[in-house]
């Protein structure tokens, strides 16, 4: 292992965005987190400030960028506030990159909201990026700057092995985007693959078309990347159920858990629904079991710190 920069030092910041995450990532680092001072104005403005010296550090800044946009413009600062500050080299780490969804223009006079967010970054200075799961891997390519695309499966298949009989088990992608994700899933736990045939008539509105794949008297295991207003999820559950699906789980990476979100999963054929902790959980569900991505964070900043590889995370 090449350690030519130790000389270097590591420091890991935090934001406001997902503090438990940020400090579970420092623990199976080794590290403790870096001093902080944000605040905000009495009209809101975010304030940042780092209480310590980080000139010639390389700094790693954990930061969730689920809304409010405040989340966004606080990552931003702190980027900006190290540079200005001599940092080495800077890594913003977003466990959850916000605004994913609107990677291309799929309509006339609609914004891509998630070239925008990757032009800030680049504009505020940061010289890597750490993420999981992006709702659209081609987003690595908005960056000119490299990107290390971690993925949760890593977590949730060592969880299915060890929880689950995957002898009589079918892995369900619920559009045809998460069909390669599903594919994945489907040869590392051996199980059969099928995919929902939805149609989307409206933002956060969903239905199922078509099922494609014998679900019938199999146990089901839904993959997604996110859960928002979990009409998708819980539309494709309950057809799932209609065609004779049984034991029906689910996991999703990113457990944003908007509007009706709770109501919909509480009232649905989901027995069991395992999230990550990329955002904070908004409250606890007895059919939700959070489980984490520390410390594959934890392990992607080593190899980056200590200029290794990523990729062997998932060989």
């Amino acid at each position: 292992m090449r350690t030519s920069n130790k000389d270097i030092p590591i420091t890991l910041f935090a934001g406001r965005s997902n503090p438990a995450l940020a400090r579970h990532i420092a623990l199976s680092y080794g590290n403790g987190l870096g001093q902080l001072s944000i605040k905000n104005f009495s009209d809101g403005e975010i304030y940042v400030r780092y209480e310590e010296s980080i000139r010639g550090s390389d700094v790693f800044i954990i930061q969730s960028t689920h809304p409010g946009g405040d989340n966004w413009m606080e990552l931003l600062m702190l980027i900006d506030a190290a540079k200005r500050a001599s940092a080495a080299r800077v890594t913003a780490v977003i466990p959850y990159f916000g605004y994913a969804r609107q990677d291309r223009k799929d309509q006339p006079r609609v914004s891509i909201g998630a070239k925008l967010m990757a032009n800030m970054l680049t504009t505020a200075g940061i010289d890597r990026v750490l993420t999981m799961d992006l709702h659209a891997p081609q987003i690595q390519g908005f960056f000119d700057v490299p990107v290390d695309h971690l993925y949760a499966s890593a977590v949730f298949i060592d969880y299915f092995k060890n929880r689950i009989d995957t002898d009589n088990l079918v892995v369900v992608a619920p559009d045809v985007g998460s069909l390669k994700v599903a594919r994945a899933y489907a040869k590392r736990l051996d199980a059969e693959l099928a995919v929902i045939d939805k149609r989307r008539p409206a933002q956060n509105e969903a239905e199922v078309v078509n099922i494609i794949g014998d679900v019938s008297g199999k146990n089901v295991l839904i993959i997604d990347d996110m859960v928002d207003t979990a009409g998708t999820l819980t539309n494709a559950a309950n057809a799932l159920r209609d065609e004779g699906g049984q034991d029906i789980m689910a996991a999703c990476t990113h457990p944003l858990l908007s509007g009706p979100a709770y109501e919909r999963i509480e009232a649905s054929a989901i027995n069991h629904m395992v999230v990550t902790d990329t955002v904070p959980l908004p409250r606890p569900s007895d059919k939700i079991e959070v489980v984490s991505v520390a410390e594959i964070f934890a392990d992607a900043i080593r190899r980056i710190y200590t200029d290794n590889s990523v990729s062997t995370l998932f060989a």
